[in-house]
């Protein structure tokens, strides 16, 4: 099924950028895959298109349809502008909790956002269960369909990145990568990068970055989901084994509390100039975790998830990081 749309034709091939202070540190070569630069600013983008192509061409939906999400934001951003261009509308759930320039974002694009109170999964009125209700209660008489997009256990999820990142990651690399890190949401580019660089190398240690607050360090390290604590990350900490996780190949997992990756996050921006968010820094400090596990010499690569333009409003505010016990950027001293 062919479809003209230039906004899903320049998802993906994004660069990998050398991490210069992560690397020096620990005598590896440390990588992050830009995915920040993807069109609609995320690495969501990717969860974006692959799950619209597989809706289009199961014949799910069509054009003038709806497109419904329960999502932390990137994922409802990049639906929304692919939604824009194929001729989809699209409501967004999202809990009250997240960014104000992720939900003025989703406006200002034209989404349907509906926020809600922030309640676990667990609850009936958990903003994804909420966002499966209104699309099954519009299916019968929406003209063009309703496409409940489910993130979180739809396979078109991994097996876009299994399509895609993984093997934009082992060209870039030229099959040299040793290990591969990230955070999980839906657990979507963890399971299938993992996949896919397991298939080509079985000896590719694979990990999960975990925040305080979420329980996938605990399920890989001894099968039970336990959390402890809680993060200012948004996007990330998973509490449950969603569908795109069942199965995946994951070797080890970190637990990286906020004290730990913020400061990385000030390196990243303020001696990068990589001006990256929250996700990106808890990456980026996993990766440094795996490469010291590893020993010099190694190749490990993780994901610049996205920009700190859309967590200004917390990451720049002394107020709310003093509030939290954490530092804001050195620069601000200045």
């Amino acid at each position: 099924m062919a479809i003209d749309c230039p906004f899903l034709d320049h998802i993906g091939n994004t660069p990998l950028i050398r991490l210069r202070a992560a690397s020096e540190r620990t005598g590896c070569a440390i990588f992050g895959k830009a995915e920040f630069m993807n069109p609609g600013g995320s690495v969501k983008d990717r969860a974006a298109k692959y799950l619209l192509l597989d809706a289009l061409e199961r014949g799910l939906i069509a054009p003038g349809g709806t497109v419904i999400e329960g999502t932390a934001g990137n994922t409802g951003i990049g639906l929304t502008l692919a939604g824009n261009a194929l001729g989809l509308k699209t409501i967004i759930l999202m809990p009250d909790t997240q960014s104000a320039e992720k939900q003025s974002a989703l406006r200002g694009m034209g989404a349907d956002l509906r926020t809600v109170p922030a309640v676990p999964y667990a609850n009936p009125d958990n903003y994804v269960h909420q966002a499966r209700r209104l699309a099954e209660a519009m299916a019968a008489n929406t003209p063009g369909g309703v496409f409940y997009a489910n993130q979180w256990d739809n396979l078109a999820n991994s097996n876009g990145h299994t399509t895609s990142t993984g093997p934009e990651i082992w060209a870039q690399t030229g099959g040299k990568v040793d290990g591969f890190i990230c955070s999980v949401g839906t657990g979507g580019t963890l399971a299938g990068v993992s996949a896919y660089l397991k298939q080509r190398s079985p000896s590719v240690i694979t990990a999960a970055a975990d925040p305080d607050g979420a329980a996938i360090y605990s399920w890989v390290k001894t099968g039970k989901l336990v959390s402890h604590g809680s993060s200012i990350t948004e996007g990330i900490g998973q509490n449950r084994i969603t569908g795109n996780l069942s199965g995946a190949r994951i070797d080890d997992a970190y637990n990286i509390p906020d004290q730990e990756w913020l400061p990385v996050l000030w390196e990243l921006i303020g001696t990068e100039g990589l001006y990256v968010g929250t996700s990106s820094g808890i990456n980026v400090a996993g990766a440094i975790r795996l490469a010291r596990q590893l020993g010099p010499g190694h190749c490990v690569v993780t994901i610049l998830c996205d920009s700190a333009s859309r967590y200004e409003s917390k990451l720049f505010n002394p107020a709310f990081l003093q509030d939290k016990g954490l530092q804001p950027p050195p620069w601000f001293e200045r």
